[in-house]
């Protein structure tokens, strides 16, 4: 149709095709306006270029097999299916690019997918008025240029007309336009800028006849409607909410409300929920009600001593759910068949008097479950039948710990809610020293966080077994097996645990037997610090792991990495016992990073980078020069020191006074001829000098008495020292001499000691009148001439210096 209207504008307007004077490529009916999804074809004028032409939409070149020629001076491109909002068609010469013309292009749509749904304006009152809400979809975004227009009719019009009142899309302008059907009953009820569209019906129109819904939508350059939507008002009408009560029971829950629409049929769902670690855990339960009946329903699964909360909806058949009703939280009652107290204990060693300590546990009643309590009684085992009381003690809500005596006993749980016993359990303790069987051959190990537990059963049939786990011995968990072999789980992470299993029998427990103690995992290897000690060519590198953990994994090997700043990075991999290691044929004053990595089946470790610079020299060179230096030093000083004193000795040596010396006379050469004057006291460890006389003596020169002690015939001459002033008597020096000479050994030892009086002690006393008058006098041996007693001083330092005799 769009193609003869174009032939016919071109025909009409022949001016079109006149020279160049006026732009004769333009394409006829520019601006176009189509439907979404729909097809339409544009005529544009082929012979105003020569050559071959291609089309571009939105600047994409498009097929040639879109455009074909009419005639010999028109063609038209066809758009088939066209889905934009808005496209620019463009038409090129092939030899130029030129743009030779063009046009737009912009797509509307009709509204589709109409839904409607009837209900009350008050949902809790059902005499309130009806409100009337239509839906629809477009594939045009809103705006205040498209305007939307609902139409409503009824088949058969029985009651009167239809009055709406708008709620919605005010302020928008009326339009006029002409029915598309021949039905002229169809009257506007509605408009809207948006997508939906509200309005009230009078109760003067009956809701028992199909109601028919379109929706028209204008703009300025378009208008389209969408196809007509019947609707039987039941499947539309939508159901006021219920009112809900909820009454708790021991064993259920009661669930009843109150519905509209009574005189219908309806189906309804029942919501109910608890929260549950920060969520909400919810279930739907279904209930179709028959007409003239209230809804009921008795809820039999839910956990006890707990918060839920409960909502119900309903709804006509095929028509929308109403809204949820309010809703309703409740506190659930304690049902007997979830109390499962599991009791169990754990018996300590018994003391001097035999008294043992028993902890009792059991699962712990909910602290929400009201007016519910727990009672714990003990007993020696056998005389319940007896009716002996029970003692009964005083505990928490899971534990309790009571004392018994060296026989069997049996502790009883009791759990009551408002005096009312619910359940009963009680388990056995042996007496001391009784013979029961265990298991054995326990066997633990561990994976991600488990911790498999495995053992052998005993000879004796069994009804199950007791298997309680512990960190601490402060808390305690548990569970029951008919297997053996569990797992434990919900484990603290890189935590030790002490496993113990124990078997059951019908009326008695058999004794636990405890497994090794096993980490719930084992962790990476504690931290690693390093040390360094750097020589000349090598560093010594040690380490040590330390780590907070108790289940720290077992370390297999450490790996040592070192490297200069340049590279590359070296390693040196030890078993997981060693901790020291040396690093070998390093560079001298060279900087070096190092670090150690401990490796275990659980992961790996590494320590800090440590950076450290070698020795230009080794440091053991300059010790041991040191060291060496030092001894020499130690004894050079230890020499001087020697010197020093001995040198300090020397100088501070007496010299006694000649004058207050003990004197003897030295007797005559021709009596001393060829023998020691001194022979008694001629000791070759002696000097002659050491050696004092009583009464007076003769002191030869060193040269003289060396002569006379090598008894040397030779000499002929003989040196004397001659004090004149003390020549006082001219006594025979020759006797007197030789009976000093002839005298016994020890006569003359006695005249050494101090006691004899004869030798006194002498200080240093410098007498040059003495040392002047000492003279020497030379005296021929063969002389026969008698000379007279020469008397001679002895002084100390002439004994000290050593001289022979």
């Amino acid at each position: 149709m769009s193609l003869f209207l174009a032939l016919f504008v071109l025909a009409a307007n022949p001016s079109i095709c006149k020279g160049q004077r006026e732009n004769t490529c333009n394409v006829v009916l520019k601006d176009q306006y189509i439907e979404w999804g729909s097809d339409t074809d544009i005529v544009y004028l082929s012979s105003c270029v020569p050559g071959k032409i291609f089309w571009t939409l939105n600047n994409r070149r498009v097929e040639e097999s879109q455009w074909r020629s009419v005639n010999s001076t028109h063609a038209v491109f066809s758009l088939r299916n066209f889905t934009h909002h808005s496209a620019i068609l463009e038409w090129h010469s092939a030899d130029s690019h030129q743009v030779l013309g063009g046009t737009t292009v912009t797509a509307y749509s009709k509204p589709g997918k109409i839904s409607c749904i009837l209900y009350r304006k008050n949902q809790s009152d059902e005499r309130s008025a009806n409100l009337f809400n239509c839906s629809w979809e477009d594939q045009m975004k809103p705006s205040a240029q498209i305007h939307y227009a609902v139409l409503l009719w009824v088949s058969e019009l029985l009651q009167g007309q239809v009055f709406a009142s708008l709620i919605c899309a005010l302020n928008i302008k009326r339009v006029s336009f002409s029915a598309t059907s021949s039905n002229t009953f169809p009257r506007e009820v509605c408009k809207s800028n948006s997508k939906y569209c509200i309005w009230t019906i009078s109760d003067r129109i009956s809701l028992l006849d199909n109601v028919t819904v379109t929706v028209r939508s204008k703009a300025a350059a378009w208008e389209a409607a969408s196809d007509p939507r019947a609707f039987f008002p039941d499947h539309i009408r939508k159901m006021i909410r219920p009112k809900l009560t909820v009454t708790p029971f021991p064993d259920h829950v009661l669930v009843k409300w109150l519905r509209a629409s009574f005189s219908k049929a309806c189906h309804c769902e029942v919501s109910y929920s608890k929260a549950v670690d920060g969520g909400c855990l919810t279930e739907l339960r279904p209930n179709t009600i028959p007409e003239r009946i209230h809804g009921r329903m008795l809820i039999e699964e839910w956990d006890s001593c707990s918060n839920y909360t409960f909502s119900v909806r309903c709804a006509l058949h095929e028509a929308p759910w109403s809204d949820w009703s309010e809703k309703k939280t409740v506190l659930t009652q304690l049902k007997k068949k979830d109390v499962k107290p599991l009791l169990w204990r754990k018996v300590s060693e018994p003391n001097e008097n035999g008294i043992r300590k028993v902890h009792a546990m059991w699962t712990e009643i909910p602290s929400t479950c009201r007016d519910t309590f727990t009672s714990i009684k003990t007993a020696p085992d056998g005389e319940r039948t007896l009716g002996v009381d029970y003692k009964e003690a005083s505990c928490g809500r899971s534990t309790c710990d009571v004392y018994v005596k060296r026989g069997a006993h049996r502790i009883v749980l009791a759990v009551l809610q408002n005096e009312t016993m619910l359940v009963e359990d009680s388990v056995y303790v042996p007496a001391i020293g009784e013979s029961l069987p265990g298991v054995s051959d326990i066997q633990t190990s561990t994976l991600e966080g488990v911790i498999l537990v495995s053992w052998k059963a005993p000879i004796v049939p069994v009804t199950g077994y007791m298997i309680d786990w512990t960190r601490g011995g402060n808390q305690y968990s548990w569970k029951e097996s008919q297997h053996t072999n569990t797992t434990l789980s919900g484990l603290l992470d890189k935590q030790p645990y002490d496993v113990t299993v124990t078997p059951l029998f019908v009326d008695k427990t058999g004794h636990g037997a405890p497994a090794l103690q096993t980490c719930s995992r084992e962790g990476d290897p504690g931290n690693v610090a390093i040390q360094v000690q750097a020589k000349d060519k090598s560093a010594a590198v040690s380490w040590t792991v330390s780590s907070r953990e108790v289940c720290s994994g077992v370390v297999l090997n450490y790996t040592v990495y070192y490297s200069t700043q340049e590279g590359p990075q070296l390693n040196i991999t030890v078993a997981g016992k060693e901790q020291f290691i040396s690093l070998k044929d390093l560079h001298r004053e060279t900087q070096y990073s190092v670090h150690v990595e401990a490796a275990a089946l659980t992961g790996n470790t590494k320590s800090r980078e440590t950076v450290f610079y070698t020795k230009r020299f080794d440091p053991e060179l300059f010790t041991a020069v040191g060291v060496s230096g030092s001894i020499g030093v130690l004894l050079v000083l230890l020499l001087g020191l020697c010197a020093a004193v001995g040198w300090k000795k020397f100088k501070k040596k007496p010299v006694p006074n000649p004058a207050l010396s003990s004197v003897g006379f030295w007797p005559a050469a021709s009596q001393t001829e060829g023998s020691c004057p001194l022979q008694p006291f001629c000791n070759p460890s002696e000097s002659l000098c050491d050696r004092v006389y009583t009464g007076e003596a003769l002191c030869p020169s060193a040269s003289s008495l060396a002569a006379r002690c090598d008894s040397n015939p030779a000499g002929d001459r003989t040196e004397e020292f001659v004090d004149p002033p003390t020549v006082t008597a001219p006594a025979d020096p020759v006797k007197s001499a030789k009976a000093q000479h002839l005298s016994a050994p020890d006569d003359s030892m006695d005249l050494l000691l101090p006691e004899n009086g004869q030798y006194r002690r002498q200080t240093w006393v410098e007498s040059s009148a003495l040392s002047s008058s000492r003279q020497c006098k030379r005296v021929s041996v063969k002389q026969t001439v008698k000379i007279a007693p020469v008397t001679v001083y002895v002084t100390l330092d002439m004994f000290e210096q050593g001289h022979d005799c």
